[in-house]
């Protein structure tokens, strides 16, 4: 008889259990937060990555339209005047550290990413160590981009090009897209022909 009766209080409970619906939300809330938290990470993850990328690429084109005129201001170079124009663009959000800025010089804008000529002695279509070959850049070795490093002088074309490893803020997208990640910007412009006279 107690039997049956534990066994009826144990249905009444599971059955008063099931149509109870006062802790339903927070349990299915528990179970939503996660999602909503990385949703919410993306987003704002996302936001800044855009935001940095834009910024970037607004100060490597305010750094180029310095680097076209020539002028350098007194007590500091013009690639550091470059870089510190960058930099400022980014409104503080890019550490020094975390910033790589390469510019490269040509003499026309046909040469852009184009391999030092050389003599192909044995006919492979590639160059090998020992063949001659004419150093555009002035750094002693082959190259297989031509470009010389600086800001160039009057009537040069010029490749800026800045990169940033940026570091994810939460943390939670690190497994999804990688942190740090690299966001860059690039772009090419001719020196004004400073210092002639027409």
């Amino acid at each position: 008889m107690r039997t049956g009766n534990r066994n009826r209080t144990l249905g009444r409970l599971l059955t008063d259990l099931w149509r109870e619906r006062r802790g339903a939300a927070l349990i299915e809330f528990a179970f939503a937060l996660p999602l909503l938290v990385m949703c919410v990470a993306a987003v704002i993850e996302f936001g800044m990555i855009v935001f940095v990328d834009s910024l970037l690429e607004g100060s490597v084109r305010q750094a180029s339209r310095f680097g076209i005129t020539g002028y350098a201001p007194a007590g500091i170079s013009r690639v550091d005047q470059i870089r510190q124009t960058i930099l400022s663009g980014t409104a503080g959000l890019v550490q020094p550290a975390d910033l790589t800025i390469t510019t490269l010089v040509y003499s026309n804008f046909a040469n852009i990413g184009q391999p030092e000529p050389f003599v192909d002695a044995n006919g492979n279509g590639v160059y090998d160590t020992g063949e001659s070959f004419s150093d555009v850049n002035g750094n002693g070795k082959w190259d297989s981009d031509m470009g010389a490093a600086g800001a160039g002088g009057p009537g040069d074309v010029v490749v800026y090009t800045a990169s940033v490893k940026w570091h994810l803020m939460t943390h939670l997208l690190d497994s999804v897209i990688g942190n740090p990640i690299t966001l860059a910007a690039s772009t090419t412009v001719r020196n004004e022909p400073w210092g002639t006279t027409p």
